[in-house]
């Protein structure tokens, strides 16, 4: 079992990657209309 250090330690990891993957992903659809609109 995992101890509750390594879980602390996990679970901010975890939310760490959500949070860049969630900023990550608004950028990236920011730049697609971006693109798209300079393309139209």
């Amino acid at each position: 079992m995992a101890t509750e250090n390594n879980m602390k330690a996990a679970r901010s990891t975890y939310e760490s990657f959500i949070q860049m993957a969630k900023w990550g992903t608004i950028v990236c659809a920011i730049i697609a209309a971006i693109v798209v609109m300079i393309i139209s």
